[in-house]
């Protein structure tokens, strides 16, 4: 088993009894808490099935120190953060990040929320009603059903088979007796012994120490109150079942009485588990036939108790799979001691560590606030319940080492001759003037816009071909992508490879040390004659409807090209440019020789986006959901950057009313959002909603309705806030405050744009500059549709002015 990681955060128990994790990590740009509360929807009474889920709604709605329009979410949103919660089985979780200068009044809001709830009444009728849309789409969603599925070979007993949901008829809000366990509820979970902070920023532990106080300070003070244990998971003296549906097999193995540290084993099991490393188990099955995919993870883990589910697709016979699978364990259970495993998953651990946001950094910290030394044992445990010999027939391997996790030693900071300083960042070699001189006439652009002496970079390359591939062909080459993909993830390098329209696009973000030699490996795999495919190509989870129409706008906002499935004939007639951000003179010079090998034919002439002024064009898009969904994008009519900041701040500005007026007041769904994009390189506000019961035809009248109400909101707003708002837009786009990879695609968007390197200064500059009458012009331009409006709709067009699209 692995050792105890030695970069674990600072971990400590107020005075109050509030427990706190901080990590200090000078490198992060942003500041991210986690609040833990120790219950969940399995806590509650059972008389009020969803009351905890419930709760966590209840908390966004204000308080009497932050009303819902200077609450959490609003003040997150307002500063560019991330705002989330969850409630799982026994936690309920709250996110958010934030710069590190707004990052105080965050918390202030977090544990205001949290502390005094008005829990208003008529707040939480209107709030049930968003609940029960939600049910409603849950009970409709085919993956959450058969989720649900899964723990149908489970006692009766257990919580697992209960109604949790929330909805309608389980939370009698006009019942006193409902209201006196709501309340209850808060009282015994919602205080400092039930809960624990983590926090992770670039501030010294001192200073996070000093904002958990503050945070704390308004919290009830309490002792950690016990969580009822569950029944046992089955009743049975078995201690695994299985589901078969269509060419998906399910094995579940129910584990009792576990020792500590076992999520960290059941982790660990989990990795190898999933690895298609030659000579390991899935590798085996795929090369019998037996399974293409194989997906290892705990579905539950509570107290001494934990469900694991392994999911098979395009599986063969349930009694051959067992048996190679414990076979495996075998093996597995024979060779667990053998330092390859060990070595290999800390690295993995650590290269995760490095490449994680604040955010990621404390999610892991709240989840693994124990210290422990039984892994090895817990480990041990596992195996044996599952029925684990250490006996196997098989000749399995040790699996091959990741060869993107082997580290060199780090190269001088990047720019700088041996012995200089950041001082003398002017001077240059040589080498590095006839490097720069290569780089400028290159179509990569190696750009100098954000620091190139850090760890981390990014790398953009973009194809235009002559014809659309054929989603099958897309299909079979991400499939052969795959192990690269996890290896590349692993070293600490998120890898995508993706179609749209006749774009085929590859970015590359995170540790800059291995992306030459994984884009080396990434365009052998891609340029492989299509004889060589997988026959089979694995069948994708259906998304949400508002996702797919999200999905589909890139692909419609380009021109509609016939298909093609010859490989060879879109690479060789392709068009290539690309723009990588950060990286050092050392990282850029080793991608020489794969940039040398990229197909197609190098481009360094743009073409301007497709422009659709005044123009009203409606794509229906079927969702095959019940739920009806719109979105809605409405481009800038030009590419001038002052109407780019203008929209931008009217975006940024629209973000709290629509969602007020749309989701709270209205009640239209759940899903409903508006905000800034770019897509391909186009500036626009993108509206969306997902409603149960509204039909898109009407959606469409309450977003033209918001739209046109824009200037006269503008016209009446106060001087002074729009001077605030529009100095918190301005701070998100400082590049000191951006993380690489949010930096990196905002430079790659003005780039597809046409603009020049110093995108970022400009665009910040204009943000600054943009007054109240530029705001007025940019929302009289959006109710004009200037730029035009492109609709995707789960239903059809409603007609003039709406031109029907493919």
């Amino acid at each position: 088993m692995p050792a105890p990681n030695p970069s674990r955060p600072h971990t400590e128990t107020l005075a109050n009894g509030l427990r706190v994790t901080l990590r200090h990590a000078p490198h992060l740009k942003r500041c991210a808490a986690v609040l833990r509360v120790n219950a969940g929807s399995h806590d509650v009474p059972l008389a009020w099935p969803g009351l905890a889920h419930f709760l966590e709604h209840l908390l966004f709605l204000g308080t009497e120190h932050f009303p819902v329009g200077q609450g959490l979410m609003a003040y997150v949103q307002g500063h560019g953060g991330q705002v989330n919660a969850r409630t799982s089985e026994r936690t309920t979780d709250f996110f958010i990040e934030l710069a590190p200068s707004v990052f105080r009044g965050g918390l202030e809001r977090l544990s205001d929320m949290l502390a005094h709830p008005r829990m208003n009444l008529d707040d939480q009728l209107r709030e049930r009603e968003v609940l029960h849309a939600e049910f409603v789409a849950w009970s409709l969603d085919v993956t959450a059903q058969q989720q649900l599925a899964l723990f149908e070979g489970l006692s009766a007993t257990h919580p697992l088979r209960g109604f949790h949901a929330g909805n309608r008829d389980s939370l009698p809000i006009d019942r006193p007796e409902f209201q006196h366990a709501l309340q209850g509820f808060h009282q015994q979970f919602y205080q400092t012994g039930q809960m624990t902070l983590s926090l992770a920023g670039p501030q010294s532990l001192e200073d996070l120490r000093a904002l958990a106080e503050a945070f704390a300070h308004p919290i009830a003070t309490g002792a950690k109150a016990p969580q009822t244990a569950p029944a046992a998971l089955m009743q049975s003296a078995s201690k695994s079942y299985q589901q078969a549906n269509e060419d998906r097999l399910n094995l579940l193995f129910v584990l009792e009485a576990l020792p500590g540290a076992s999520s960290e084993a059941l982790a660990f099991l989990c990795h190898w588990l999933n690895s298609a490393k030659p000579g390991g188990l899935l590798a085996q099955l795929r090369s019998r036939g037996l399974a293409e995919q194989l997906t290892a993870r705990p579905l539950y883990q509570f107290a001494e108790q934990a469900l694991l589910h392994l999911a098979f697709t395009n599986a063969g016979p349930e009694p051959v799979l067992r048996e190679q699978l414990l076979d495996w364990l075998g093996f597995f259970a024979s060779q667990q001691h053998q330092p390859q495993w060990r070595e290999e998953y800390n690295a993995v651990q650590q290269r995760q560590q490095r490449v994680s946001g604040a955010l990621r950094l404390a999610q892991m910290d709240s989840e693994q606030v124990e210290t422990s030394d039984q892994e090895a044992l817990a480990l041990e445990e596992i195996l044996s319940q599952i029925g684990a010999v250490d006996k196997f027939s098989v000749p399995w391997q040790l699996p091959a080492p990741n060869p993107f996790l082997r580290t060199e030693m780090a190269a001088p900071s990047a720019g700088l001759i041996r012995g200089q300083t950041s001082k003398h960042r002017g001077l240059r070699t040589f080498a590095q003037d006839r490097l720069r001189s290569r780089r400028e006439q290159s179509p990569m652009q190696f750009s100098q816009a954000l620091p190139d002496n850090t760890d981390e970079g990014t790398i953009h390359l973009r194809w235009r071909l002559p014809a659309r591939p054929r989603r099958d062909l897309q299909a079979n080459l991400e499939q052969r992508l795959l192990t690269l993909r996890e290896d590349a993830r692993q070293a600490g390098v998120e890898f995508s490879f993706s179609a749209s329209g006749n774009q085929w696009l590859l970015n590359m973000t995170g540790l800059q040390e291995p992306m030459p030699t994984i884009l080396e490996h990434a365009l052998k795999e891609l340029t492989q004659a299509e004889t060589d495919f997988p026959p089979e190509v694995p069948r994708r989870l259906p998304l949400i409807p508002i996702r797919q129409l999200l999905e589909a706008l890139p692909e419609q906002c380009l021109e509609h090209l016939e298909d093609s499935t010859g490989l060879q004939r879109l690479w060789s007639e392709a068009r290539w440019d690309g723009l990588a951000t950060g990286l050092s003179t050392q990282t850029q010079a080793a991608l020489g020789l794969a940039l040398s090998r990229v197909p197609g034919v190098a481009d360094t002439q743009l073409t301007a986006p497709a422009s659709i002024n005044a123009r009203y064009l409606w794509t229906t898009i079927d969702t095959a959901s019940s739920e009806h969904a719109l979105l809605l994008f409405c481009p800038v009519a030009t590419q001038e950057i002052p109407d780019e900041a203008a929209w931008r701040l009217l975006a940024h500005i629209c973000q709290t009313p629509f969602y007020q007026r749309l989701r709270v007041e209205l009640q239209l769904g759940y899903a409903v959002f508006s905000a800034l994009r770019q897509v391909h390189g186009q500036v626009g506000i993108v509206f969306g909603v997902q409603s149960p019961n509204v039909v898109p035809h009407e959606l469409l009248k309450h977003i033209e309705t918001f739209i046109s109400e824009l200037p006269g909101m503008i016209e009446g707003s106060d001087e002074v806030a729009l001077i605030t708002q529009r100095q918190a837009l301005a701070d998100q786009f400082d590049i000191s405050a951006l993380a690489q990879s949010q930096a990196s695609e905002i430079l790659w968007q003005g780039k597809l744009a046409g603009h020049s390197s110093d995108y970022l200064e400009q665009l910040q500059r204009a943000l600054l500059a943009t007054d109240a009458k530029a705001l007025l012009n940019a929302a009289r331009s959006l109710n004009e549709a200037g730029g035009g409006w492109r609709c995707l709709a789960s239903a059809v067009s409603p007609g003039l002015p709406w031109q029907v699209t493919e």
